[in-house]
């Protein structure tokens, strides 16, 4: 007996196994939070710019100061600038980019699913979409110009335009990542064509759907100042351009600012409607299975 617990006394001893602390290196690379990030950057190039003006490092004509951008916005939501306020700017130009985003909503999507679905519209589409997406919309803004006038319609037509590449590209490579598997499974149920397309492609292809009109929403912005030098006498843009014309700097910024602020709530609140979306998607989905749905 005293020979066995001597050899247990002299058996080595096991550390016990301990959890790995949480750091940096564990999990997927570039997750997490990074808004505050995003905000200190946002603070330090404020500050930089602050600095450089207040110091007289570069000519108010070149780079106005904080101060007077700030001014200049007072001045523009309450006397106007270029024969408008700033309100009155913002609701013509809002009024483009939304009128060509729903159109291209209504347009490219679709299209851009027969694109996946269906290989004889894929060969009539993918050239012509292929051939002009990469087409600056300054570059076939004369030819909108010649073939449609200097109206209205124009000025969206070019936003339209801009939007229905990506969103059209979108959709198509939403519905060929679908997986052949699930295509196979439903016409196992006896899925019809139509229902496969509805309840099992459209369903995949979502996310891809949801991500094209993010970026939709955010060419329609930036494609604004191009489609409001088309004889435009109110917008965002067209303030912008008016201003440039007289070495407005303190317009010019402030003008910018307000573009990208317009930009960035749109596209932040597109991304906060697709989670919504998918959530709620998945929650049906998790109710009511694809095998019901097609019964």
């Amino acid at each position: 007996m005293s020979s066995q617990i001597r050899d247990l006394s002299e058996a080595p001893r096991v550390e016990p196994t301990r959890r790995p602390r949480r750091s940096g290196y564990y999990g997927a690379p570039g997750q997490g939070n990074s808004a505050h990030i995003s905000i200190a950057t946002a603070i330090v190039l404020f500050l930089i710019w602050l600095a450089i003006t207040q110091m007289g490092l570069v000519k108010p004509l070149f780079l106005p100061s904080p101060l007077a951008v700030w001014n200049k916005f007072v001045i523009a939501m309450t006397d106007g600038v270029a024969n408008s306020t700033l309100t009155e700017h913002a609701a013509a130009s809002l009024g483009r980019v939304m009128g060509a985003f729903l159109l291209a909503c209504l347009t490219a999507i679709p299209v851009g699913v027969l694109m996946g679905v269906n290989r004889v519209a894929r060969g009539l589409f993918d050239p012509i979409i292929e051939f002009y997406r990469p087409l600056p919309p300054l570059a076939y803004l004369p030819l909108v110009i010649i073939w449609l006038g200097i109206g209205e319609f124009p000025k969206v037509f070019l936003i339209y335009l801009a939007i229905f590449a990506p969103m059209a590209i979108a959709a198509r490579a939403g519905v060929r990542s679908v997986q052949v598997e699930q295509i196979h499974a439903a016409y196992a149920m006896g899925g019809t064509r139509l229902q496969i397309i509805w309840h099992v492609i459209m369903k995949a292809a979502l996310p891809e759907i949801f991500t094209g009109m993010r970026i939709g929403i955010g060419v329609g912005w930036t494609t604004l100042v191009a489609a409001e030098m088309v004889a435009a006498d109110r917008g965002l843009g067209f303030m912008v351009l008016n201003a440039a014309q007289f070495l407005a700097s303190d317009t010019v910024v402030m003008g910018i600012i307000v573009i990208g602020i317009f930009a960035t709530i749109f596209v932040v609140a597109m991304a906060a409607l697709t989670t919504w979306i998918m959530s709620l998607l998945s929650d049906v989905k998790a109710s009511n299975p694809v095998s019901e749905t097609i019964h």
